[in-house]
């Protein structure tokens, strides 16, 4: 698994976490953090998260055998 893969699955786990806070708790971990939702350090992290959560739908059509070496 390449290292983007891995730190594009950390981010959006990161993110659902954050989600399932704000959903349950009504607490937005994220913003807390970094002073609210509106902060440009905020905004950054959200971004991230984003382009994390859609580069991980790259994830859903890659063949699963891709980089494994075969055995001979």
């Amino acid at each position: 698994m390449m290292v983007l893969d891995r730190i594009s699955l950390v981010l959006a786990i990161l993110g659902g976490l954050n989600w399932g806070s704000i959903g349950i708790f009504r607490f937005d971990f994220v913003a807390y953090l970094f002073g609210g939702q509106t902060m440009p350090l905020s905004r950054v992290v959200y971004t991230l998260i984003g382009l994390g959560a859609i580069w991980c739908i790259s994830l859903l059509f890659r063949d699963r055998s891709e980089g494994v070496i075969e055995k001979a």
